[in-house]
This record gives structure tokens, sequence and C-alpha cells, in this order.
């Protein structure tokens, strides 16, 4: 089960994902239990136009970038955080710890010559109005930063190097 906090205008809700029965999810809001039909599964967030909600259609638009969705009483502003990952880094086994996503530098929490233990937070890389802490992918010294702040960076950037 997926668990996320999702932040719609303010209002802070917890969902749980259930596992995915064809078009057909269990999903739980603030431990309510919900039926959410998507009719077009296969079909990206961007080109969701409607869904059913324990028998009731609803018309949505999805931001491409996940940040609003517009409901049929308007705009809503959406911030999504994933409660059980981190973001996933691609695997370079070289000590190049790289950028999975683009996004915004908002800080660097190593220096060069710092030691650093597998899993230690490196730096903090904010897409999607969410905060991703890039990992140390084993134990060593930070050989490089090349990551500043305010910096935008795009994805397999090189952020820091582990030695």
């Amino acid at each position: 089960m997926t668990s996320l906090e999702v932040i719609i205008d303010g209002t802070t809700y917890e969902v749980e994902l259930g596992l995915a029965g064809g078009d057909t999810h269990t999903v739980k809001v603030n431990g309510e239990p919900l039926t959410v039909t998507v009719p077009r599964p296969e079909a990206v967030v961007t080109e969701m136009d409607w869904l059913i909600i324990n028998g009731w259609p609803y018309e949505l638009t999805f931001d491409p970038n996940m940040q609003w969705l517009r409901a049929y009483d308007g705009l809503h502003s959406v911030e999504i955080h994933d409660r059980a990952q981190h973001v996933a880094r691609p695997r370079s086994g070289d000590g190049r710890v790289k950028a999975p996503i683009p996004g915004l530098i908002s800080r660097v929490l190593v220096a060069p010559g710092e030691s650093v233990v597998a899993g230690q937070a490196l730096v903090i890389l904010e897409a999607m109005k969410m905060e991703n802490e890039i990992r140390a992918p084993f134990d060593g010294v930070v050989s490089s930063v090349s990551a500043n702040i305010g910096e935008t960076v795009l994805r397999g950037q090189v952020l820091v190097e582990v030695k």
C-alpha cells in the first residue's frame, strides 16, 4: 500500500492507495475507504479528464507538474508527498551522485573532504513543491560538490562525487 500526504488548498489529507483491480482502486482518505474508477487506466494523469469516486463522476483537469487541479468548483493548488519513499537516485556505481529529476537545489549538506555514510543526505533538491533528499550511495569521502544553492539542475546532472 502506498501512503501519501496530499495537500489541496492548504488542507492535508492522508491518502493510502490499495492494490489496483483493473480500472478500479481502493483508496483511503483520512482513514475513510473510497472506490475510485479510472476509465482509462493506461492514460497518463494529464490525459485523464474524469474519475468515478464511490459511484459519482467527477470531471477533473490535472497540471502536468501536479501543482494544481481543476474541478467543477474551480482551480485548486496541490502538493503530493510520498510518505514511504525517498527519490530513487539513478545508479552510477562510481560515486557520482546525480539528480534523479530536474529541480532547484535548496540546500547543500556536505563539503569536499567530508566523510559520509551510505544513505546520508547530501543535497536537498526541490521539484514540484517537494523536497527530495539526495543521498550518498555508499560510505566514503566527498571528493567534489558541483551543486550550488539556488541552481536549477537537469535530470542526470552530477551533484556530488563520493570516493
